[in-house]
């Protein structure tokens, strides 16, 4: 192989595979590399992949034939869930040299110093792969995806995740805040804590998260930090009363809930039931009522009838909650619901679909008009858009504000005056 120097990426799918590009990134720039753009003609190419559903593998095909085609001569190496899932269907792919699984990924560089790359496939048994490696991304110094957690032991009816993650695991406390403090050093203002069933955390090191995050609020420099995505039977009163009373800790959750019908919440393979979350809402809103809530939810899971649908449909109405994160049900292999009986027409799944959009949208209109008038932080990015800039506020209303660059990576008091075209909140500075 000569002699490589440029490396480009791609990254498909969640925020754990944004921050373990951004990881495996600077790997590449301490051993000499420089970075471009994806679709210039690079020495290296790496695709980071997702496969949560068939549109995620359909993307990360199109993401690698792209690069086949931009960087004829490059290495193309493909990474991630669909590597770990799909070895075989990648490998017929004209182009792609080097395939490795959720165990090899982090040696990528290892593999590229082989003087004779033909080939390269690594597909270990999901079962065997113990070890964590910490990742965050860097690139906006405003905030960070730090993953603190990795692998779900939960093996829902729909999800794959598990076979392509591996088991929950996590590095101890102690080592989590060293990363931290080196995240601080850098300038970063915000840190948004992620991983894949994030409430497991301690499970591989006999700790536990309410554990962890008492010792991150303690990390100089990072004023402040959002829970990434939490499950509803690990959200426990003593979490929430922790961010209730926390100065770092953002008044933000996200909570899967999957469906509002008790029925598919056990045909799913749920580990809650639907009153359990409805308390956790109540509590969140009892101690911080200006909470920032999503919630995620699936339609068209094969069983799910219109009558189970319209039940998911009015229990979500009745929540005081802030935005719904909506996925359509796609088939996956090696899963139990793939041979669930009463399967729901796509034509259907898209009119469920839309429906919970134009709920979620007016919730988080309603969310935004309750907000009006209140004087809040703001956490203000870099990004110019136009003459305008964008921030968020401690309960994650997105405001926009004329670009100043004095405001960028600063907190600054504001009072939310309206709601702009673009759907974001509007706001003055106040002195």
């Amino acid at each position: 192989m000569k002699h490589t120097k440029t490396v480009a990426f791609h990254t498909l799918g969640c925020k754990l595979n944004f921050s373990e590009t951004s990881t495996i990134a600077r790997m590449f720039l301490e051993n000499g590399f420089v970075r471009v753009e994806f679709g210039e003609n690079a020495d290296v190419v790496v695709i980071n992949t997702c496969s949560v559903t068939d549109v995620a593998d359909k993307k990360s095909r199109q993401a690698i034939k792209k690069a086949v085609k931009s960087s004829p001569d490059s290495v193309v190496a493909v990474i991630g869930c669909y590597a770990q899932l799909s070895p075989e269907k990648i490998g017929r792919l004209e182009g792609v040299d080097i395939i490795l699984d959720t165990k090899e990924k982090f040696n990528l560089l290892d593999y590229l110093k082989n003087k004779s790359i033909n080939k390269i496939s690594k597909a270990s048994d999901i079962k065997e792969i113990e070890q964590f490696h910490p990742s965050w991304s860097f690139g906006d110094r405003t905030r960070t995806f730090f993953k603190v957690q990795d692998g779900c032991d939960y093996f829902c009816a729909y999800c794959t995740v598990p076979l392509a993650r591996g088991k929950s695991r996590n590095n101890s406390i102690k080592d989590t805040v060293r990363i931290a403090h080196e995240i601080a050093e850098k300038g970063v203002k915000e840190i948004i804590l992620t991983g894949i069933n994030l409430g497991d955390f301690g499970k591989s090191t006999d700790e536990n998260f309410i554990g962890l995050v008492r010792d991150l609020e303690e990390v100089n420099g990072i004023v402040r930090y959002r829970i990434s995505s939490m499950e509803p039977n690990l959200l426990s009163d003593e979490m929430i009363r922790f961010v209730a009373g926390s100065e770092k800790f953002m008044p933000h959750f996200h909570i899967p809930l999957q469906s509002g019908c008790d029925k598919m919440l056990r045909l799913m393979g749920r580990r809650y039931d639907r009153s359990l979350f409805e308390n956790r809402i109540k509590i969140i809103k009892l101690l911080i009522p200006a909470c920032f809530i999503g919630v995620d939810v699936i339609v068209g899971v094969p069983g799910e009838t219109v009558e189970d649908f319209n039940e998911t449909f009015h229990f979500l109405m009745g929540m005081d909650i802030s935005e719904l994160h909506v996925f359509t049900y796609s088939e996956r292999e090696n899963t139990r619901a793939i041979h669930f009986s009463d399967k729901v027409p796509y034509s259907e799944k898209k009119h469920r679909s839309d429906i919970l959009h134009k709920l979620s949208s007016k919730k988080l209109i309603e969310f935004y008009k309750n907000n009006l008038g209140k004087e809040t932080s703001v956490l203000f990015e870099e990004y110019n858009d136009h003459g305008l800039m964008y921030g968020f506020t401690e309960n994650y209303i997105k405001v926009e504000i004329p670009f100043d660059k004095n405001l960028i990576n600063e907190v600054s008091i504001v009072k939310l005056t309206g709601i702009s075209k673009k759907g974001n909140v509007t706001v003055s500075l106040s002195i």
